[in-house]
């Protein structure tokens, strides 16, 4: 059943959105280094890899300086139009295509980078592999200012691994474990929420029985 609204809503999705995502395809081709999509290779369903997309946000070599597959706040990678773009998450919609393809879902575990993937403990990377990758969830709703979060730190790369992805971890198998239409349907609308409304807290007051997280954590999250 989930498989099938996927499809519907990423169909839909693509085609009232094709008057935004048309102009910001040219826009991008005009700008920075010209290129449109960025592929970049992603931890699936069992553990297989897929090409996921996103407009080009930052340089091409990007993986490969400063922070690697970690993006912090202000990083000098970013490009100019991209910043826009993923302050506003537009730079994910491209995503509906691996929707169709199959690689991924609307709400699911967000897919991470082999180096990003292998920060989560063991047994949280055993449950997250169960279930496709989402286009949104928990841990995007929860971590949605990520980049914000990781400002400031001495050491973005030893935070990142050590305090925020053992928890997002925990969100993340969560919703392996409570994988249903209802969670489905209530993780789309708390998605649409938080865009609309950046820092509402209302994820916490409608999912009351989420993983609780760290002292550390906790105040970076506003808890």
């Amino acid at each position: 059943m989930q498989r099938l609204f996927d499809i519907l809503f990423a169909g839909l999705a693509l085609l009232v959105l094709s008057p935004l995502l048309v102009p910001i395809a040219i826009l991008l081709r005009l700008t920075g280094e010209g290129e449109i999509f960025f592929l970049q290779e992603r931890v699936g369903r069992d553990g297989k890899t897929f090409a996921l997309y996103k407009f080009a946000t930052m340089l091409k070599n990007s993986p490969s300086i400063g922070t690697g597959t970690v993006t912090v706040k202000n990083d000098p990678r970013i490009l100019p139009a991209g910043r826009f773009l993923r302050k506003t998450k537009i730079n994910e919609l491209p995503q509906l295509l691996n929707i169709l393809n199959g690689d991924m879902s609307i709400i699911g575990p967000r897919p991470q980078t082999q180096r990003c993937f292998d920060a989560f403990p063991k047994h949280s990377q055993e449950n997250i592999v169960k279930v496709r990758p989402g286009l949104s969830g928990i841990g995007s709703i929860v971590f949605r200012d990520e980049e914000e979060m990781m400002h400031g730190h001495e050491d973005p790369n030893f935070f990142y691994d050590q305090v925020i992805m053992p928890y997002k971890g925990q969100l993340e198998e969560w919703y392996v474990q409570n994988q249903s239409m209802y969670t489905y349907f209530m993780l789309i609308g708390l998605t649409v929420w938080v865009v609309l409304v950046p820092g509402s807290g209302a994820v916490w007051t409608v999912l009351g029985n989420l993983p609780k997280p760290g002292s550390e954590l906790a105040k970076a999250l506003h808890r």
